[in-house]
């Protein structure tokens, strides 16, 4: 059996890391990873040893491309084509209707918001993406609330299996960071986000939580990790709310697990999400997590006492939260929570138990 997984290539957040962890457990003969644009993701995968093909494309719209793909699918006798993202979508339904292969895709997102805040160009992309997916062969859905999206769209359910994400626990981790190394002071309560700066992640509601808690509380700093569209105007707003000096914008990093043992607590505001990888990654440093009610973080938070939910968009709920933790960290109760959502995390959700388990519905679509 051999798979080739498909991506736009321009990854660099949650959905670069989901598919190199699967890959990187995972037969490297049965398995290859094409892209369409050199970037970080094309230089991990390398590095990891992944069979890794570049179908070079000079524009979202070079339709060529699919040409590209479908010669390497029947030159190497690929059986099953795993698409990610929009992009691959849209491809994934071209290639099925040229070639007799499997198509199988991933939904790492609620595909009604990817393109959430991108005026009528984002409403066309999102429109050919739904349509797109509607001819999968089967969707693995990282979350049952995204199996019941898929379903909303009037996809068949024998069609679907929900697979929570992994990470892997036993990884040697490079050395921490020190708070001195990112100019914080020890005695100083930190909150770490990692998402991209899209309207998506949602990172006003947490800058409005910061101003309401900075009135009270001023000894408090805000690092977010990530890069995008909305970095100028998050920074704008931060001004505005007058708390920009609580805010550090880390940018982009590739460091992020040297980071997390800085933070006291880790935060997540999404409107979508499907199972945040970077709130796993936050768990196995032993961070305590606040996540908006997205994707499958019930399945990750079963209680109260492995942290917290809030409703979307809900500041005023992430601003008594984070007193909550904070009088938590006064306590010295807020470590035992990280070390609870820690051991939670190991047990339930490791690479191992993901790959095994995508790799039994290849076996399945592939009789």
């Amino acid at each position: 059996m051999k798979i080739l997984h498909l991506n736009a290539g321009n990854e660099s957040g949650g959905g670069m890391y989901h598919i190199l962890s699967l890959l990187n457990e995972l037969n490297r003969e049965e398995f290859y990873l094409g892209v369409f644009e050199k970037g970080e993701m094309y230089d991990r995968a390398r590095d990891l040893e992944i069979q890794t093909v570049l179908f070079q494309q000079n524009s979202r719209f070079d339709l060529s491309i699919v040409s590209k793909i479908i010669r390497f699918i029947r030159k190497e006798g690929i059986d099953i084509i795993h698409t990610h993202g929009a992009r691959a979508n849209c491809y994934g339904a071209l290639i099925r209707s040229f070639v007799d292969v499997k198509w199988m895709t991933t939904v790492h997102s609620d595909p009604r918001d990817d393109f959430m805040g991108r005026g009528w160009s984002g409403k066309v992309y999102t429109f050919l993406n739904v349509r797109a997916l509607k001819k999968a062969d089967h969707h693995l859905a990282i979350s049952e609330r995204f199996k019941g999206i898929l379903l909303d769209q009037h996809i068949d359910e024998a069609r679907i299996t929900t697979i929570l994400n992994g990470i892997d626990f036993d990884k040697t981790l490079a050395e921490p960071l020190t708070r001195a190394d990112l100019g914080i002071g020890e005695d100083e309560f930190v909150i770490m986000m990692v998402a991209r700066l899209e309207a998506v992640k949602g990172h006003k509601v947490a800058l409005k939580a910061m101003r309401n808690v900075v009135e009270d509380r001023p000894n408090i700093k805000l690092l977010l990790v990530g890069d995008g569209s909305e970095r100028e105007a998050l920074k704008e707003y931060a001004t505005e709310q007058g708390i920009f000096g609580h805010v550090k914008f880390l940018g982009h990093r590739n460091d992020v697990e040297r980071i997390y043992p800085i933070a006291d607590v880790a935060i997540l505001t999404s409107y979508s999400e499907s199972f945040p990888l970077v709130l796993l990654e936050a768990a196995r440093a032993g961070v305590p997590i606040m996540t908006t009610d997205v994707g499958g973080v019930d399945q990750l938070i079963p209680d109260e006492s492995y942290g917290w939910i809030i409703p979307v968009e809900d500041s005023d709920q992430l601003t008594e939260n984070l007193e909550s933790a904070m009088s938590k960290k006064a306590q010295g109760t807020l470590k035992l929570m990280g070390e609870k959502i820690k051991k939670y995390s190991k047990r339930h959700f490791s690479v191992e138990q993901f790959a095994n388990n995508v790799y039994n519905v290849y076996l399945k679509l592939g009789r």
